[in-house]
């Protein structure tokens, strides 16, 4: 079992940067790959970026793709989202999560999420 805890959330406006950190917590993470997800107001939750166990296969979403970048430390457990030009579109809370395969997420581990919020 693993716990994800996130972090790096924030206000920022349109055109700007932030970037997410996911601390996971277990000898294990290594072996998991590991996926961000997002949730806006009203929307269902979505696929943003996910990334291979090793780090060597990324994937991405269509509406994040050329702009965010999903990257990992497994010598620290942790897995980053950096999100530049960002959009007021791109408003919502996002989810860390962790699973056997880069192909089966989302999976069972979730964090509790961090909000970020773009202004026009």
């Amino acid at each position: 079992q693993v716990q994800l805890v996130e972090s790096g959330g924030g206000l920022v406006q349109a055109g700007g940067s932030l970037r997410l950190s996911c601390a996971a917590s277990g000898r294990t993470f290594s072996s998991y790959a590991m996926g961000w997800f997002r949730q806006a107001p009203g929307k269902e939750r979505e696929f943003a970026a996910a990334i291979s166990s090793s780090g060597g296969s990324t994937r991405y979403a269509d509406s994040v793709k050329g702009r965010f970048t999903i990257s990992r430390d497994n010598a620290k457990n942790t897995v980053y989202l950096q999100m530049n030009s960002l959009k007021p579109e791109d408003t919502a809370v996002y989810y860390c999560n962790a699973g056997p395969g880069i192909g089966v997420l989302p999976w069972a581990y979730w964090g509790q999420g961090t909000q970020v919020t773009v202004s026009s």
